[in-house]
């Protein structure tokens, strides 16, 4: 059996970023963009007031209080056209223009209106200004390739006055279920028959990392609906089957498959859920076997599936290991399997995590599963873990 590591390593050998698309930016929440961003415009264009007040020259306000004639307004938008000269103020709003001849900007609570003019009580000079360029100035690369759009990176990218974005297009992930005893959920089950679940929650899984899915439906435990199956998924960049990957004798996809012209790269990884997954290749399409326990089958999604995605959309390469939480009690020494553990967290006054294994592990318990907000990871043979020691953990995010 290979380890997590090989295994990983050979799934996401020779994949690379797909091509590109053209979106308008209201549509680009959660692409990967493909090129460098840079700004189109300096932001602000022009010094700007920060404050509600009143624009003046520091050498006018040197010797407080200060009487001043107020010979304008400059508002967001509608700027002061003229040029403020010795004795005089513009009353100015936040984000209007500051004045030719301004360089202070004097908050209103520090100034009495009086008349056409106005008494200037307390004034710091230069302050309440905000420089043009100050933000970022055009030509300027604010956005790299490889960043997932966010909302903050959106608002970015608008600022900087693009209204369409070149990202990466969207993995295809075709998922085949197979296996006579399941059927899809909203049914009449048969006696002998279980509900269909995975494909939903992969579903969610790659949808939530950027990717686009196809559901292709049940195949029956026969070659022929296998194939059939199959092969409608075969513009997909990768084709996950869920189930059949055993070595009972109803587990037929590997050598059905093989008959497509399936290359395989390995059928069994030394983990703890998930030991028969295998991975292969179809032709230019990637295909992941996960198993057809759900929790085996979604924790593969989070180990295998999610990488694979990544490397697709050309996501910028996140080098920093798994991060680490706080034992909340006791774990007894691992076997030879990695084991990801279905964990739930609490956080201490000092803002470290504390997990805490479920208690119980097994791989068809979905409801426990679903309470879990992380993994805990313990290498092959580990030994006895106490509280409060420190474990890799995989956040489950999505």
């Amino acid at each position: 059996m290979l380890s997590v590591d090989e295994a990983l390593a050979r799934v996401l050998k020779g994949l690379a970023p797909l091509g590109t698309e053209r979106v308008l930016i209201g549509q680009a929440h959660g692409r990967v963009l493909a090129e460098d961003l840079a700004a189109r415009l300096t932001q602000p264009p022009f010094d700007a007031s920060a404050m509600d007040g009143y624009a003046v020259r520091a050498a006018d306000v040197a010797a407080l209080p200060a009487t001043l004639k107020v010979v304008g307004e400059s508002a967001a938008g509608a700027g002061f056209r003229g040029r403020l000269e010795r004795g005089e103020a513009v009353r100015i709003f936040t984000g209007a223009p500051v004045p030719d001849g301004a360089d202070t900007i004097v908050i209103q609570e520090d100034a009495e209106a009086a008349g056409n003019g106005v008494v200037v009580k307390h004034a710091v000079p230069g302050q309440h200004i905000r420089p043009r360029g100050q933000d970022f100035k055009e030509g300027e690369v604010l956005l790299r390739a490889g960043t997932r759009l966010n909302p903050r990176a959106l608002m970015l990218a608008a600022s900087m006055n693009h209204a369409e974005l070149t990202v990466r297009r969207k993995p295809k992930v075709a998922i085949l279920a197979t296996g006579d005893e399941v059927a899809s959920p909203g049914t009449v089950l048969g006696a002998d028959q279980i509900v269909s679940s995975v494909p939903y929650g992969l579903a969610a899984l790659i949808e939530a990392q950027g990717g686009e899915v196809v559901l292709l439906g049940i195949a029956k435990d026969d070659p022929e609906s296998i194939v059939t199956l199959a092969r409608t998924g075969g513009g997909a960049d990768i084709l996950v089957t869920i189930g059949g990957a055993s070595v009972g004798e109803h587990d037929l996809v590997v050598e059905t498959l093989r008959g497509e012209g399936l290359d395989l790269a390995f059928a069994k990884v030394a983990m703890r859920p998930g030991k028969p997954t295998f991975f292969g290749r179809l032709g230019e399409q990637r295909l992941l076997g996960v198993p057809g326990n759900p929790v085996s089958a979604l924790v593969c999604g989070y180990v295998f599936l999610v990488p694979m995605l990544h490397a697709l959309l050309g996501l910028t390469v996140d080098d920093r290991p798994l991060p680490l939480a706080v034992l909340g009690e006791d774990l007894e020494a691992n076997g030879p399997r990695q084991h990801y553990m279905r964990a739930t967290s609490s956080w201490r006054e000092d803002g470290e995590r504390v997990v805490r294994a479920l208690p119980s592990q097994d791989s068809s318990l979905v409801a426990a599963f679903a309470e879990a907000d992380c993994l805990i990871v313990r290498p092959p043979h580990a030994p006895p873990a106490p509280k409060g020691a420190r474990v890799k953990i995989i956040p489950l995010k999505a």
